[in-house]
């Protein structure tokens, strides 16, 4: 990828809004490779782009819109749903959208919170707290609710990360628009996109990547270099609170192919001076606008060191790079199971043609030294993603994988190693892009052959894209928020610093109440909850590793049972006073239960546990357990 040449006012290629500018070369690829075009080819086709080019820079972007709504189409036209296979993650994200909106409206603490897990509360830097879009979206949040927040930071967030990729192709990289959009396309709802479009709007959201990469490659402009340091770190600093596991392979993926160009174009070596420099900027800039949100992750109440093994556990199956996903035209859950933990991590799934022809390509541009590099970089991050012990169709093969040497290091224990293959797919979409204008180009070059040329690509682009096209994303009826919540009914019990205890207590796979507490804009504060916080437990595997949710106590313990088996266990006086002294460690207020299949039970239960009797008000049933508690 080399730095295009800035044109006559020094801010990059000469690009106008009609079109490319035409006869600059705009390839990052060596002369004969991909996407190199000739002064005289330039000529022959600058005309209609640049009288068409608006016309189809509105095309490519309203067919992004079209795909996003496409997507998410059943969650829009149905209020009432959610996101069937992962309940949990929405209700996450829309407690983070409301407490957006909270750090705008009473200026609240960004990175920490107490209004959940009550009372330790929430490090928020060392989860998905998402500021850099729940800020901008404060008035989406409070205006039309946390669940439209989400929803529209989930559509327009996959939009735009087509358009950003879209740009970065057709201005910057390659300079034509047919084959950035069929990269932009990819890159945005590839299937591994798709899939995580069930409930994580943070890693759909990829648009700052192609800004990263477009800053980058600006570092190299001479006597530019203070002003290019600065706006990478922006970008960067802008991407580290939208979701930190993406910038880290941003940074991988970019390091590599920019030491792969420094060592094999010497002719670039010329710009090492200013590029070093705006990098040197860059890092010290982005390093102190991160250094004090950093130092609360890392260090800060509720932080924790690294993930628990079981999830450093979860890798990409062998059998899945030729699998397809559930999401896409050709797949199911039959011809996903058992080769991804769950439908939100399906990030290996390419099919056996795309994945050929992957491959196929990286063999017809070898000459180029990008292409050659995006290759093996994929490899890299394919061989990461299987995990410490290689998974073949559902079974452990024995055989070690590199990952197991690499997981227990600073930083990378935090990494899930099947993400690793979430970044083959903006990798796949750039060899495709340069794969359509290295056979624009060969049309153009044998105008005999023109037809059979362009036959031949579309043939070959059905057959790898078609089987992995996108459906839209499955729903679920959700039960309304009950009215004892929405009307403020609680608020009576939550005075001096209560909390609110809802049976089943939230965890990773009960996050109801989360959503009920964005519906108050955060104002209702949970005893629990669903995040990732330190295991302070002596028997942790390691100090501090991290735990989805708090540690157990005897009495989340004891309605979690309830929740799996229906069946309430055995009550003796010693759970009895393990009841109030938890109760009383979670400053409860009150105790909620609001509709579940196993409604009686849980009633049952804490009716048993505290003696007191519960009134049925607002939908929900009600435990006033203040008496246990003062």
């Amino acid at each position: 990828m080399t730095t295009p040449e800035p044109d006559a006012r020094g801010e990059g290629p000469a690009v106008s809004g009609e079109g490319p500018a035409a006869p600059r070369d705009r390839s990052p690829v060596p002369d004969g490779g991909p996407a190199t075009r000739s002064t005289a080819g330039a000529v022959d086709d600058g005309a209609p782009l640049r009288r068409n080019g608006k016309r189809a820079d509105l095309v490519a972007v309203l067919s992004f819109v079209a795909l996003g709504f496409w997507v998410t189409g059943r969650l829009w036209l149905d209020p009432g749903s959610g996101v069937r296979d992962n309940r949990s993650d929405q209700s996450q994200f829309e407690w983070m959208m409301a407490h957006g909106a909270r750090v705008v409206t009473h200026f609240a603490y960004p990175f920490h919170s107490d209004r959940m897990n009550v009372p330790d509360g929430v490090n928020l830097m060392a989860n998905t707290s998402v500021l850099s879009i729940s800020l901008p979206m404060t008035p989406v949040t409070l205006l039309l609710g946390p669940r439209a927040s989400f929803l529209a930071f989930l559509t327009l967030g996959m939009i735009a990360t087509a358009t950003a990729w879209y740009l970065l192709l057709s201005r910057v990289l390659i300079g034509a628009r047919g084959p950035a959009w069929l990269g932009a396309g990819f890159c945005a709802f590839a299937p591994a996109m798709v899939s995580h479009a069930n409930g994580h709007p943070n890693i759909v959201s990829q648009f700052v990547v192609p800004l990263i990469i477009w800053r980058t490659l600006r570092l190299g402009e001479p006597g530019r270099w203070l002003r290019n340091g600065v706006l990478l770190a922006l970008v960067i600093v802008w991407q580290a609170f939208l979701n930190l596991e993406i910038l880290l392979m941003t940074a991988i993926g970019l390091g590599v192919v920019v030491g792969v160009l420094a060592l094999g174009r010497p002719a670039l070596r010329a710009r090492a001076r200013p590029f070093l420099a705006g990098l040197a900027v860059a890092a010290v800039v982005a390093g102190v606008l991160l250094a004090y949100p950093l130092y609360v992750q890392f260090f800060g109440p509720g932080a924790y060191s690294g993930l628990s093994r079981l999830i450093r556990g979860y890798s990409s199956d062998l059998a899945s790079f030729v699998a397809y996903s559930r999401e896409s035209l050709a797949g199911s859950p039959r011809t996903a199971a058992g080769l991804a933990k769950n439908p939100t991590e399906e990030n290996s799934f390419f099919g056996w043609a795309l994945l050929v022809l992957a491959i196929a390509l990286v063999w017809w541009m070898r000459r180029s030294i990008v292409v050659l590099a995006l290759g093996a970089l994929g490899l890299l991050f394919a061989v990461l993603s299987l995990g410490r012990e290689v998974r073949f169709d559902g079974r452990g093969t024995g055989v070690p994988g590199p990952w197991a040497a690499l997981e227990n290091l600073p930083i990378l224990h935090s990494v899930v190693p099947t993400r690793w293959a979430l970044a083959i797919t903006p990798i796949v979409g750039l060899l495709l892009a340069y794969g359509a204008e290295r056979a624009r180009e060969l049309a153009r070059s044998h105008p005999g052959a023109r037809p059979q040329i362009r036959f031949a690509t579309a043939t070959v682009l059905t057959m790898a894209l078609l089987p992995i096209l996108p459906t839209p994303l499955p729903v679920v009826d959700l039960d309304p928020v009950p009215s004892f919540v929405t009307s403020g009914a609680w608020r009576p019990y939550v005075t001096g610093g209560r909390s609110v205890v809802t049976l089943p207590l939230p965890d990773t796979n009960y996050a109801e109440p989360l959503r009920w507490s964005a519906v108050t804009r955060l104002d209702m504060p949970l005893a629990r909850g669903y995040f990732l916080g330190p295991d302070t437990r002596p028997n942790a595997e390691a100090p501090k590793v991290a735990l989805f949710g708090a540690p157990p106590r005897p009495t989340s313990s004891f309605f979690a049972t309830i929740r799996r088996t229906g069946a309430v266990p055995p009550i003796t006086p010693q759970s009895r006073v393990k009841a109030v002294d938890d109760l009383r460690y979670w400053r409860a207020g009150v105790v909620i239960l609001g509709p579940h299949e196993h409604e009686a039970a849980l009633r049952r239960g804490m009716t048993e546990l505290t003696g007191i009797q519960p009134v049925f008000t607002g939908g929900v049933w009600v435990w006033d357990v203040r008496q246990l508690t003062d």
